[in-house]
């Protein structure tokens, strides 16, 4: 609960905080630009048949000692990824189950995007 209660507060400074003024060159001062790599996470009508889908597909969990948060870097070895179905959405990541929780993980770097509550 705790852990939601912080994941929404930075999300909400984050979202809240004022742009920093452009340049003229069109440059964003204090935010990356948008990634030609940036993959849509799924759809927040469909989160729930999601998590009804990686209940019934029986997903091993994977064990990690930290928390399970967005940016967290999966191990290399021992993590299975799968591909999430076209019908919730196409989308470049994977999804796996952590410490009992469905996550999005982006395949190259093993990076936890999304935590899918």
């Amino acid at each position: 609960m705790r852990n939601r209660i912080l994941a929404l507060a930075a999300l909400a400074t984050a979202i809240g905080s004022p742009l920093a003024a452009q340049a003229q060159s069109g440059v964003t001062v204090g935010r990356a630009p948008a990634s030609a790599d940036s993959a849509v996470t799924i759809a927040a009508e469909q989160r729930p048949a999601f998590r009804e889908y990686v209940v019934q597909q029986r997903v091993p969990p994977f064990s990690i000692p930290d928390r399970v948060v967005v940016g967290t870097t999966l191990p290399e070895a021992g993590v299975t990824y799968y591909d999430v179905p076209q019908r919730f959405g196409a989308t470049t990541y994977r999804y796996t189950v952590v410490n009992g929780e469905t996550v999005l993980v982006e395949p190259r770097s093993r990076r936890i995007v999304e935590v899918v509550d």
